[in-house]
């Protein structure tokens, strides 16, 4: 029980807070959804207040199913998947089984100190899940988690610092979020070279590529020196291999590494891992990859298509899947580097010409042939290469400042928190009531307030004689009980700047 400030006491969640849960109307009972109430699920809460859900439910559906009326005020924690999720009810509204709901004793508990407590405690609680692929856990884990309460009070102190001090470090970090999406913006527009280097209508310009079987939309203009080419007449491209499950039994077949989507991301190659397959010799032969190839991706989620990277001879004798396309430029018409990047930055054309199944994007190889390709005069490409690449790595040293910013901003809200519920965010007043007197008498007013058990009769037919406790023996009980309360020893104090927290995050 050590640890906490004079005036505190460990406490269970159950102790100071009614808890419940909700409930899903059936879910083909067309009259149960559609209606005036609301009803939250996990995907509706962001950690904020909540006041509006996606979806309504009728009169109807809340009495055929256990979803229940939700106060307003009233703390929400998800206890699926995204386990420790939260939100506060900004409005009256019901919930799903998944959400859990508390309402805090008011004589006890403010409900931003809980839901502030709650949010410290986002991680220790997943690690507390159970299940296989949706991991969860119950309101009795929720009611049973141990809690350090302060006086009322000062519960009220800490939330007004506590909130006045995030709310300036989220602005301080919304500042960050945009710098870092400005940092991506740039970086998307300098590796467009062609669009970068367009010329203005006044100005002659390159023709359009051969006419073809693709959809090219918006193509830039670029210099009338330059100009357009099909990839397909540029390059020869080529599939991979498809990954056959008996053959990968077979001990005569070659076996050698393989790249799959996930090693091709875009702008750079994910080789940390690099699986291996068993083809034939000669398939192993034609498929090898030479340094300067380019990969480019043929399948996945829509934002994967035609994403990739140059080939640089990283593993030895690798192959790639037939989810990766190979383009290996003829001679030496284009810089490798310089076709990827335009790759890299037709996500619309592939969009355009990809097709999208319920679960899978692609585009054929014929398409993919297609693709529109700017091409600079031999003698320009060099230095366009080496003013993209600068102007990258300059992006690229912000970008990573940007993420230390971000990094930081996560250590500062966890020392802040930590900060806060340890009693060292505000001073401690003596003349406080403390917490232990404000759990003993919340807990023996609403035993008092619980309607009096009627005595079973005996078997002799007389009724047993069990005599009603006195508010006395109640308070001393309810006291007993806190007391026994078991917690972690409360974590070490995290020194925290006086300053703004802006400033301390800038000044790093």
């Amino acid at each position: 029980m050590g640890g906490l400030p004079e005036g505190w006491a460990w406490a269970r969640l159950g102790d100071v807070a009614q808890w419940g849960s909700g409930g899903t109307p059936k879910a083909k009972a067309s009259d149960y959804y559609g209606g005036t109430i609301p009803w939250a699920v996990i995907g509706d809460m962001d950690d904020g207040v909540l006041r509006e859900t996606a979806q309504t439910i009728t009169d109807a559906g809340l009495a055929a199913s256990s979803a229940k009326w939700i106060p307003e005020g009233a703390i929400l924690i998800a206890m699926y998947g995204s386990i420790g999720k939260l939100a506060i009810a900004g409005i009256p509204m019901t919930s799903n089984q998944a959400i859990a709901h508390a309402v805090p004793f008011r004589d006890v508990l403010d409900a931003k100190y809980l839901f502030w407590y709650l949010r410290s405690q986002r991680h220790r609680l997943v690690s507390s899940g159970k299940g296989g692929a949706q991991q969860n856990i119950s309101q009795g884990v929720l009611k049973h988690w141990p809690i350090p309460l302060p006086p009322l009070a000062e519960q009220h102190r800490i939330v007004e610092i506590l909130e006045e001090q995030l709310s300036r470090l989220d602005m301080a970090e919304r500042v960050i979020q945009v710098n870092r999406a400005r940092i991506r913006t740039l970086a998307a527009r300098v590796a467009n070279f062609a669009a970068a280097r367009a010329v203005p209508a006044s100005l002659p310009t390159a023709p359009l590529p051969r006419e073809a079987d693709a959809i090219d939309r918006d193509l830039p203009r670029i210099p009338a020196n330059w100009s357009w080419e099909r990839l397909g007449d540029i390059a020869e491209v080529v599939g991979g291999v498809t990954k056959d499950k008996k053959k990968q039994l077979d001990p005569d077949l070659t076996e050698v590494p393989y790249l799959r989507v996930a090693n091709v991301q875009r702008g750079w190659l994910d080789l940390s891992h690099v699986a291996t397959i068993r083809v034939p010799e000669n398939k192993a032969e034609d498929l090898r990859l030479e340094t300067g190839d380019v990969l480019m991706n043929e399948g996945g989620d829509r934002d994967k298509l035609g994403r990739g990277w140059v080939w640089r001879g990283e593993v030895k004798d690798a192959i790639h899947q037939n989810h990766v396309f190979r383009a290996r430029v003829h001679g030496e018409i284009l810089l490798s580097e310089l076709l990827a990047y335009h790759a890299n930055s037709s996500a619309r054309w592939f969009e355009a010409n990809g097709k999208q199944t319920t679960n899978l994007a692609s585009i054929s190889l014929k398409k993919i042939r297609n693709l529109p390709i700017p091409v600079p005069p031999a003698g320009e490409q060099p230095e366009i290469l080496q003013q993209i690449s600068e102007q990258l790595d300059g992006l690229a040293r912000a970008g990573a400042a940007v993420e230390v910013g971000l990094k930081r901003a996560a250590t500062l809200r966890s020392a802040l928190l930590r900060k806060a519920l340890t009693g060292n965010l505000v001073p401690q007043d003596p003349a406080d009531e403390p917490a232990t007197t404000l759990l003993a008498r919340s807990a023996a007013e609403r035993d008092a307030a619980k309607p009096a058990r009627r005595a079973k009769p005996s078997r002799e037919g007389t009724r047993a004689s069990t005599p009603r406790k006195t508010a006395v023996s109640r308070r001393r009980a309810a006291v007993q009980a806190i007391t026994d309360v078991t917690a972690p020893p409360a974590p070490a104090p995290t020194s925290f700047p006086a300053a703004s927290v802006q400033q301390e995050l800038f000044d790093q």
